[in-house]
């Protein structure tokens, strides 16, 4: 079921790793952002999206991990874009991607992952401000909609899941502190923070999830071990353990 978080913003939560499917309304239509997790999440997406009554014109990839680079056909054909360089890793890394959905989840068309297109410098049908950074993933990007007080925040700042570097690449502690600033800078203009996994933040919630991975990252620049209490709660364990640990090894 979609729910609506602001005015033209809807949000659709998969129980595989708290996955948030993200529904826009834009100027000529919807944008459906990291469309999600596996057949059946897809299916009813576009059941709700239908509801709706609205035309889907457009996707937009977060970034080039396998679990936001999905579409249905249901969706239509229409243009699924990234920043250039998610677009580009998404491209080289698609059969790769292919085979670690078909590992993790049922019913997703393969042959639909990864067909992304370059936002365009007008951002095209795609509204709000591009907020793009280094941290995570190649060509990371989150989305801030500051005419409705919403930021769109990828795999950043999420209340489930640590900041998660990527070691296949330099100085991803100085990217993710470059990471933060940014985010931090578009989060004064909103006051609903939707991340890629786990809840929606409202109010004060947006700062504390900046200030969490402010201190984790921190710790890390220090040589220390980060204490995070997103690692001590007790529904983290249990049946959700193997979300979580399909979720650190997701882009491995």
């Amino acid at each position: 079921m979609l729910n609506q978080v602001a005015d033209g913003v809807w949000v659709r939560q998969s129980e595989w790793v708290w996955s948030n499917a993200i529904v826009v309304r834009g100027e000529s239509g919807l944008i459906l952002v990291d469309p999600g997790i596996d057949g059946s999440d897809l299916n009813q997406l576009a059941d709700d999206v239908d509801r709706l009554g609205i035309p889907v014109v457009a996707g937009f990839s977060t970034h080039p991990h396998w679990d936001h680079l999905l579409w249905h056909s249901r969706f239509g054909d229409v243009p699924r874009y990234a920043t250039p360089a998610g677009a580009q890793a998404a491209r080289e890394a698609r059969e790769r991607a292919q085979k670690m959905a078909a590992q993790s989840a049922s019913g997703i068309p393969l042959e639909l992952i990864g067909l992304l297109t370059p936002l365009p410098a007008d951002r095209g049908p795609v509204p709000g401000e591009i907020v793009e950074h280094p941290a995570h993933a190649i060509g990371h990007a989150a989305v801030l909609l500051a005419d409705r007080g919403v930021l769109l925040a990828g795999d950043m700042l999420s209340d489930v899941l640590i900041p998660l570097l990527d070691p296949r690449r330099p100085d991803q502690v100085g990217a993710y502190e470059t990471a933060l600033e940014r985010l931090g800078e578009a989060a004064r203009h909103v006051d609903v923070l939707v991340p890629g996994h786990g809840a929606i933040a409202e109010g004060p919630e947006v700062a504390a999830r900046l200030a969490a991975d402010h201190a984790y990252i921190d710790a890390l620049r220090r040589g220390e071990e980060p204490v995070d209490a997103r690692l001590d709660q007790d529904w983290l364990s249990g049946p959700h353990q193997s979300n979580l640990e399909q979720a650190r090894h997701r882009s491995e």
